[in-house]
């Protein structure tokens, strides 16, 4: 690709990264749904044949509209994600090059640990119209549904991925949110009270969706969770 900012005619269209929320339709924001309802094509990443979770949530508002599913391998090798992130961006312009207005969905927020967002950088570095639409994240929704906040005064609030060595990171002096822990939950939970962390934990599993389930006390915990599981540790005692 050539183009620049600088020299993107106007002809082009417009992609838009849409943050649809953590599951609950009702959390779509305004803007959200006006970019649906405007946009020619809705696209969404394919990762394998798992559940169409973003899709679901926006149902209502893309009737009929054509949809593009984009391959997103779950790897970890970057050079196969690379090759991945390329592919789709091209086929993002391609579309852009018809004048086609292009929502991108993507769960929660696109700024948080987003794969849209490597998608976002290589269409804005070719030179195309990019805007965020920012999404209610799976933490604050999380937290509403627990009923409690995330940090008050002057607590720090410390988010980790679940795929992050997080050892060097759950002594950091903080309120802790981990995202995505539904694989190593059980470890997790373990590890927290390893710590004596454990006690002012909670965990909110498919938030917002119709299976969610809701354990005000992590330790309550028995099972192995699904992927959208999202654990909150608060310092101090039960978290308030």
């Amino acid at each position: 690709m050539e183009k620049t900012v600088e020299t993107a005619p106007e002809r082009y269209g417009k992609l838009w990264g849409v943050g649809v929320g953590p599951g609950d339709p009702e959390l779509l924001t305004l803007k959200a749904v006006r970019v649906l309802r405007q946009a020619d094509v809705v696209m969404l990443p394919d990762a394998g044949g798992q559940e169409k979770t973003a899709l679901n949530i926006v149902q209502e508002y893309i009737d009929g509209k054509p949809l593009s599913f984009v391959k997103m391998p779950m790897v970890r090798d970057k050079a196969v994600m690379e090759e991945a992130h390329e592919q789709a961006a091209r086929e993002i312009c391609a579309l852009l090059d018809q004048g086609k207005q292009v929502a991108f969905l993507t769960l929660g927020d696109p700024a948080i640990y987003s794969t849209y967002m490597y998608l976002h950088e290589k269409v804005l570095d070719w030179g195309y119209p990019v805007e965020v639409v920012p999404g209610v994240p799976s933490f604050c929704a999380a937290a509403a549904r627990l009923n409690r906040s995330l940090c008050l005064g002057r607590e720090p609030l410390l988010v980790i991925p679940a795929s992050h060595d997080s050892q060097a990171l759950l002594d950091v002096p903080a309120n802790k949110v981990f995202m995505k822990a539904g694989r190593s939950i059980l470890e997790l939970q373990q590890t927290l009270a390893d710590r004596g962390q454990l006690e002012g934990a909670s965990m909110v599993e498919n938030c917002g969706m119709p299976n969610e389930r809701v354990y005000p006390r992590f330790a309550d915990l028995k099972e192995p969770s699904g992927y959208f599981s999202l654990v909150i540790a608060k310092r101090g005692n039960a978290g308030r």
